[in-house]
């Protein structure tokens, strides 16, 4: 997952999670906003009265010793009474109360308030019905989740557009500087332009990461490549020494045993060493991509060098690749060497009597190999080992194998851009499939 969506992904939980404590909470805070405009609605109406007594006189509300009432006579939500107080007592209060008001129990919301005028003290109270107090409790609620979801709707959709803005510098510095980046990188560096101090030392350690690499790896073709050559020559001179030497009459068989397993030696060592010389021609881009190459005419010529070998374990082999289609801008050489190690792997690692298939197809642009054989396949473990140089992991009767096959086969697939993909299983054979980037055309 991409660190943006992490991002993303946790903003959006963690505002769900708000949203979720806010509406557990939303009950609770609706009634204490409720009372609380309440309380000050019966302070506002007590105000007004006291300044209507203060103006009119006590005698405009109490007459003949009877108190005033009043109240909404339709849905009784409302009331207003004043009396005479009896009790001396100080009284200031806002409770719920209940009261019988035409026979009727009504819970209401009670402002009691005693004060005096002349020598005669008087009790106030102004009620409101509990019932239409909590009458905008959900219309509160709803409106306040509504604004609230959208709040959150609208900072997760602030939080994406952010990220996507902050993050892009890093997404530029895996494009440009690790995804499809090859050795040697022929582009200059180029600066990542970003206002984050960390994707900055980012963007120049790993420049400087991929410079270290690319001189280590470039020393080690260099020296492979001089080693090379410079083993061909005295490799030559000591064949040269060993075949003048069976020319003498004064050794013995015992000697020329001895000559011969030296000369067995030697033949696998320059067979090593131009190998080595060809991976690090190839890896050195020393080779040109120009011929146009038909796939079936170089298979028959690869069948034709190595059909002895088929001969010897009776292994039968079917080509089935289409005739009139060539692929352009390849290299012949390094292609023909491409499936002459293929196909050697096949027949070595094959049973008596096997088999090896050989398919061509071109589809969707993309021109297709499979080789498939009968053989004695891969282990899981061993699978994603096989293009490691040196990595031989099964015992041979061959004795001319070094564990570069494949790894021949995996430099002259990249420097042409074909993807390789295997499949094996252990006791039932391997499939090898090449995709070449190129479309194949037809043959003039």
């Amino acid at each position: 997952m991409k660190l943006g969506t992490k991002l993303t992904l946790f903003n959006t939980i963690s505002k769900l999670v708000i949203v979720v404590l806010f509406v557990l909470l939303l009950p609770v805070l609706i009634r204490d906003i409720n009372r609380n405009y309440t309380d000050n609605w019966l302070r506002r109406q007590q105000d007004k009265v006291l300044r209507q007594v203060h103006t009119q006189g006590i005698q405009t509300f109490i007459k003949n010793g009877e108190g005033y009432g009043s109240y909404n006579a339709l849905l009784k939500e409302e009331y207003v009474s004043l009396d005479i107080d009896s009790a001396n007592d100080q009284i200031d209060t806002i409770l719920n109360e209940r009261r019988l008001v035409e026979g009727d129990t009504i819970q209401y919301r009670i402002l009691s308030r005693n004060f005096k005028v002349g020598n005669q003290n008087y009790l106030l109270e102004i009620g409101r019905s509990i019932d239409t107090i909590n009458e905008t409790t959900t219309p509160l609620q709803n409106i306040a989740f509504e604004i609230l979801l959208g709040m959150v709707l609208l900072t997760i959709l602030a939080d994406q557009v952010y990220s996507t803005y902050i993050l892009r510098p890093l997404g530029r510095i895996i494009r440009t500087k690790l995804i499809g980046q090859k050795f040697p990188m022929r582009t200059p560096y180029r600066k990542v332009h970003t206002s984050t101090s960390d994707f900055e030392y980012l963007d120049i350690s790993i420049h400087k990461m991929i410079q270290t690499i690319e001189s280590t790896f470039q020393k080690e073709r260099e020296f492979i490549s001089n080693a090379s050559h410079e083993l061909m020559t005295p490799i030559s001179i000591l064949q040269s020494k060993i075949e003048n030497m069976f020319g003498r009459e004064d050794i013995t068989d015992d000697v020329k045993e001895r000559l011969l397993e030296m000369q067995r030696i030697l033949n696998r060592l320059k067979s090593i060493t131009k190998t080595l010389l060809l991976i690090s021609q190839i890896e050195n881009e020393q080779f040109l991509k120009e011929d146009k190459v038909n796939i079936a005419e170089l298979l028959g010529e690869v069948y034709d060098e190595i059909s002895i070998r088929l001969q010897q374990k009776n292994i039968q082999c079917n080509i089935n690749v289409p005739p009139d289609l060539e692929l352009p801008n390849a290299n012949k050489f390094l292609l023909f060497n491409l499936f002459f190690n293929l196909i050697n792997n096949a027949i070595k690692y094959n049973h008596e009597n096997g088999e090896i298939t050989i398919n061509g197809s071109a589809e969707d642009k993309l021109y297709t190999v499979v080789i498939t054989d009968t053989g004695i396949g891969i282990s899981p473990e061993q699978l994603p080992h096989i293009f490691n140089r040196f990595k031989k992991f099964t015992k041979s009767l061959q004795q001319d194998s070094f564990g570069l096959g494949l790894p021949i086969v995996k430099s002259i697939a990249d420097f042409h851009n074909i993807r390789i993909e295997v499949q094996s299983e252990p006791g039932k054979g391997s499939t090898f499939k090449l995709f070449f980037p190129t479309e194949p055309v037809k043959k003039k």
